[in-house]
């Protein structure tokens, strides 16, 4: 069985979706999978750390995607790694450096947790 290589979006879509979602959402996680079925573990960590604080944020599956969403955010971060997390349009990091402001208890100050 043949897999056709990625199919997703085109490169100006993705630029302009992730743009989109960082500037109107207060968290965002561009992440490998979705909120119910997360597709590695990093992305799973980092779900169920800002979980551990927020009810309310955005998820973006980047698997539809991948190249794309790598070019894309690493325009708003510097980073093709994924997952990476945002907060009110800043770029705060992946699943390490969530759980190192989790360890310092600077996690939920930083997600403007209620």
């Amino acid at each position: 069985m043949d897999f056709p290589p990625n199919q997703g979006l085109d490169q100006d879509e993705v630029n302009d979706q992730v743009d989109d979602v960082i500037e109107n959402n207060d968290v965002v996680l561009f992440m490998k999978g979705t909120a119910l079925m997360p597709q590695c573990g990093y992305s799973r960590k980092a779900l169920g750390l800002i979980d551990s604080h927020r009810e309310e944020y955005e998820t973006v599956d980047v698997l539809e995607s991948l190249d794309e969403y790598r070019a894309a955010l690493e325009r708003h971060s510097g980073w093709e790694t994924i997952p990476q997390t945002f907060v009110d349009g800043e770029f705060v990091g992946g699943s390490d450096v969530l759980e190192e402001l989790e360890e310092r208890d600077e996690l939920a100050e930083t997600l403007n947790a209620e």
